[in-house]
C-alpha cells in the first residue's frame, strides 16, 4: 500500500500536535479565575499557536491539492471510504474555521494579534462589543466539534491499525513498518 509523502505526513503530525496543544492550552487559560500575568500570557501563546496552525494548514492543503493522498485498502467498503473522505475535508474546514474564527474573536474583543511579539496581524475590524460574545461562541463550539472529529479520526485510524489491520493507519506514520516493507 502505499504512503503519504513526507512533506504531507510531517505536516499532518506538526498540525495534530499543535492542534492538540493549542486546544489544551485553551481549556487551561479560561480555567484560570481573573486576569493574571499567567493567563495573559496563556492567551498570546494560545493566539500564536492557533496562527501557527492557520499557517500549516494551508502548506498542508496546498500539499494535499498538488500531491493526491494514497487510495485507500481495496478491501475498504465504500460507505467507509466516503466517510473517510468527507471527515477529512470536514478536518480542513475546521482547521481554518477555528483560528480564524479566534482571530475575529479577539478583533472583537478589542485585542489585536501580535504574533510572537514580532509583528501584528492585519486587524480586519474594529473591536465590536455586540459581535464578541457571537465570536466567542463560534470559536468555542467549533473547537469542540474539531475535538469530537479528531476524536473520530483517531478511533478510525486505531481501528483501521488493530482490528481491520489493512495499513490504512500505517501510511501515515512517520516511520515505516515490516508490514509495508515485506
Amino acid at each position: 500500500m502505499r504512503r503519504y509523502t513526507l512533506p504531507a505526513i510531517v505536516l499532518h503530525w506538526l498540525i495534530a500536535i499543535a492542534i492538540i496543544g493549542t486546544f489544551t492550552l485553551g481549556l487551561v487559560m479560561t480555567d484560570i479565575p481573573g486576569i493574571t500575568p499567567t493567563k495573559l500570557r496563556y492567551y498570546n501563546w494560545h493566539k500564536w499557536a492557533g496562527v501557527t496552525v492557520l499557517l500549516l494548514a494551508t502548506l498542508r492543503l496546498l500539499w494535499r491539492l498538488a500531491n493526491h493522498p494514497p487510495q485507500y485498502a481495496d478491501e475498504m467498503p465504500a460507505w467507509q471510504r466516503g466517510a473517510a473522505h468527507g471527515l477529512h475535508w470536514l478536518l480542513y474546514i475546521l482547521m481554518f474555521a477555528v483560528p480564524l474564527s479566534g482571530y475575529f474573536y479577539s478583533l472583537a474583543a478589542g485585542f489585536p494579534i501580535v504574533y510572537f511579539g514580532l509583528f501584528e496581524l492585519p486587524s480586519l475590524m474594529g473591536p465590536d462589543p455586540a459581535l464578541k460574545p457571537v465570536l466567542l461562541g463560534v470559536h468555542y463550539w467549533l473547537n469542540m466539534l474539531l475535538a469530537a472529529l479528531v476524536g473520530l479520526h483517531v478511533l478510525a485510524a486505531f481501528k483501521h491499525l488493530l482490528i481491520d489491520r489493512d495499513g490504512v493507519m500505517q501510511r501515515m506514520l512517520p516511520i515505516s513498518t515490516p508490514k509495508e516493507n515485506p
